[in-house]
């Protein structure tokens, strides 16, 4: 049986995964949950949308004779994340997570942690402020309770529906981003607080290097909560596991 590999991607990760596994002519497919409208190009065939939740991915892993799920999601997909160790579970499908190592405080940040997005909501019940909010868009309507703040946002797509703050800013950019853009940035719009994700990684930390350097607050948002899994963080690490499991399971 030959390696028919499922990434689950979305990240920079991801496509630095799918460059190397598509160069050693290994089959595997990128699936991406589709919130962002022109993906990036990638050199793996791609699916689009969710699987349907546990019983849908274990649906399309026997379907598809899927022999190895690497889970590359965003740190905050939760819900897949957990979803595909449960499926892997039910399945027998090896599974490993490539991960990026969080951020952790340095010499000069002024972080604000809190669990969860409830906590950054709870954390912006203050007076008025200038807040550059990047924590994507789906979470965007949690923070309605706090209309009072200028929100500045920075999203991949122009938004399809009204947002659900009254008095925000965006801007239609992909990363990643430099510290000197996001400075540019922080300034021109007078920022006062930044409101972040520990997404970890470098291609997001522009905006937390900025901020240390400009002496602003970071309201930054833990990562949430995953069943045990195997991670690493490397995409060699990945290609390690892939061979090391092939070998042992005869494909």
């Amino acid at each position: 049986m030959m390696t028919n590999l499922l990434i689950l991607g979305g990240t920079t990760e991801a496509a630095a995964l799918a460059k190397v596994v598509a160069g050693a002519g290994i089959t595997a497919t990128m699936s991406l949950a589709g919130r962002v409208a022109r993906p990036a190009r990638s050199p793996l065939p791609q699916r689009v949308g969710g699987f349907g939740g546990v019983a849908g991915l274990v649906a399309y892993l026997r379907e598809h004779h899927v022999t190895h799920l690497v889970d590359a999601t965003h740190p905050f997909a939760a819900e897949m994340s957990t979803n595909a160790i449960a499926a892997c579970a039910q399945t027998g499908v090896p599974c490993i997570a490539l991960t990026r190592p969080a951020w952790a405080v340095q010499t000069g940040d002024n972080w604000i942690n809190v669990p969860d997005i409830a906590g950054a909501v709870s954390a912006l019940n203050r007076p008025r402020a200038r807040v550059f909010l990047a924590v994507g868009r789906m979470h965007l309507a949690a923070f309605a309770p706090n209309p009072q703040h200028h929100y500045v946002l920075r999203l991949v797509d122009p938004p399809s529906a009204p947002l659900p703050l009254p008095d925000a800013q965006v801007i239609v950019a992909r990363g990643p981003f430099s510290e000197a853009d996001d400075l540019a940035l922080m300034r021109a719009h007078g920022i006062e607080l930044v409101v972040s994700k520990n997404a970890g990684g470098t291609g997001a930390y522009a905006k937390i290097a900025a901020a240390r350097q400009l002496g602003l607050p970071v309201i930054m948002i833990d990562r949430p909560v995953l069943p045990a899994r195997q991670e690493v963080e490397t995409v060699d690490q990945v290609m390690d596991w892939l061979d090391h499991t092939a070998t042992e399971r005869g494909v």
